[in-house]
């Protein structure tokens, strides 16, 4: 495999162990970078390590350093930090098995490809993979990588396996504090029915390739335009401006069913103002009341 391995270690299962390699699943995307330049002079601007009152340092007078207390650190050398025995640093210990919804997607962070070290791995590893595939359920651990020790996710994919690094509880915010003032309300049934019929409408399979990053194609429109511009100053006015907060008030029965092709829904109409009962009348049509009351005189 001509990629570089990004961990080498053993799965550990119980009394199993599989030499397995890890790859990076992800890649730099085709992002533009820009520099920052000395405008006057047209000249690139460097960065220096300087230390106050000293100046410019060399790299081999840098060390990692741990404060302690104000302006008093613990200085670390990097070998030192990499004799810290940890045994996750060579080993994932499967230390439980979750249904394979069970991890919140927020949890997620990293994705990696998990192959068999050796031939001599093979079997074990398919046996772990067909098992995970057949109980759909996720292996958990820890694993250290590149100087902290993370959880992480062990899944089947096709013929090998992906591991993915957890965030950790502390790490994520508590949704609560954005969600409470969204109100728990029952939709309406009418809406929610052409909601789902819009989404079942629009369903279909992923294809990831489809996507592209249309910023990044826009800069380059817009680096190509400036150079054949000259450097003259390109601005461009979308038209949309900023809408205020509650300023596009539509009417979400007619959105929705214009979305499906309809026709919008018409405005309620207003509803007349309730007829008073009649009076009962008799046969020579004089109210009874009143002809009951003659009676009884």
């Amino acid at each position: 495999m001509a990629a570089r391995a990004y961990w080498q270690g053993q799965i550990k299962l119980a009394l199993v162990s599989i030499p397995v390699e890890i790859y990076s699943a992800t890649r730099s995307g085709a992002t533009v970078s820009f520099k920052q330049i000395h405008e006057p002079s047209g000249k690139l601007i460097h960065y220096e390590k300087v230390v106050t009152g000293i100046g410019p340092v060399d790299q081999d007078e840098i060390m990692k350093g741990y404060e302690v207390a104000k302006g008093e650190y613990v200085l670390l050398e990097q070998d030192e930090i990499d004799a810290v025995k940890l045994e996750s640093k060579k080993t994932l210990e499967l230390t439980q098995f979750v249904d394979a919804d069970a991890v919140d997607v927020l949890y997620y962070e990293k994705p990696f490809f998990v192959v068999p070290a050796d031939d001599l791995a093979n079997e074990a590893f398919i046996v772990l993979r067909e098992a995970l595939k057949r109980t759909r359920k996720v292996g958990l651990g820890q694993l250290a990588l590149r100087g902290r020790e993370y959880v992480v996710s062990l899944k089947p994919s096709g013929r090998g396996m992906v591991l993915e690094t957890l965030r950790y509880a502390d790490e994520m915010e508590k949704a609560q504090g954005y969600f409470r003032e969204i109100p728990d309300d029952e939709p309406e049934g009418e809406l929610l029915e052409l909601a789902e019929a819009l989404i079942d409408r629009k369903s279909g399979p992923f294809h990831p390739q489809e996507y592209h990053d249309r910023y990044v194609d826009a800069l380059r429109d817009l680096i190509e335009r400036k150079r054949k511009a000259r450097g003259k100053k390109i601005v461009e006015d979308d038209g949309q401006g900023d809408t205020a907060k509650g300023g596009n008030v539509v009417d979400l029965m007619a959105a929705l069913r214009q979305s499906m092709g309809g026709k919008a829904a018409p405005s309620p109409a207003k509803k007349p103002a309730p007829k008073k009962p009649a009076t009962k009348k008799t046969a020579a049509g004089k109210p009874a009341a009143k002809q009951a009351a003659r009676k009884r005189a």
